[in-house]
């Protein structure tokens, strides 16, 4: 899968979301809450093209989550991991190649939270902040040459300058 390439924007994105959201739902109940983050949440965003999910539990339930998602086949990837969340994926065939889910788990409560959520709402309602990120995105494929470090950290500044608007609009 060549992971840092950029895709056009897939209406198709929504569906696999919401398939995998069910998927979810049914390994997990109720306790938590599923959100589509990540490029393919907005549309004409573009990007890897691969599906984000953030899920939020409790406190409590944090383990019990990872365990159960485990169980369900998703792949548990302590090295992508953060202390605020802990991060899976999945693969599934499709159309002669992969289609591939990242799960972000991580307690409603925290900042990691927060962040995700405000950033994707900002980008929904402000097409000039999806324009400028798929230019830094673009370039972000180019200079990183693969380098999944590389590409985060180019896209960083323009992340945290989003986040900060988002929340001058929440306040």
């Amino acid at each position: 899968m060549d992971k840092y390439h950029f895709k056009k924007y897939n209406p198709e994105f929504k569906k696999f979301f919401t398939e995998e959201s069910n998927k979810i739902k049914e390994i997990l109940g109720n306790k938590s809450q599923i959100e589509h983050i990540g490029s393919t949440a907005i549309p004409n965003l573009g990007g890897k093209g691969i599906i984000d999910i953030l899920i939020g539990a409790g406190d409590r339930e944090m383990e019990s989550t990872k365990l159960k998602l485990i169980g369900a086949g998703y792949e548990f990837r302590e090295v992508a991991s953060t202390k605020e969340r802990l991060f899976f994926r999945i693969d599934y065939p499709y159309k002669k190649r992969l289609r591939r889910i990242h799960i972000h788990l991580t307690r409603f409560d925290n900042r990691d939270w927060m962040e995700i959520t405000c950033f994707r709402d900002f980008l929904l309602k402000n097409p000039w902040a999806v324009e400028e990120y798929i230019k830094i995105k673009k370039e972000g494929v180019k200079k990183a040459m693969g380098d999944g470090a590389i590409y985060r950290e180019y896209k960083r500044e323009f992340i945290e300058k989003i986040y900060k608007l988002a929340l001058k609009q929440i306040n």
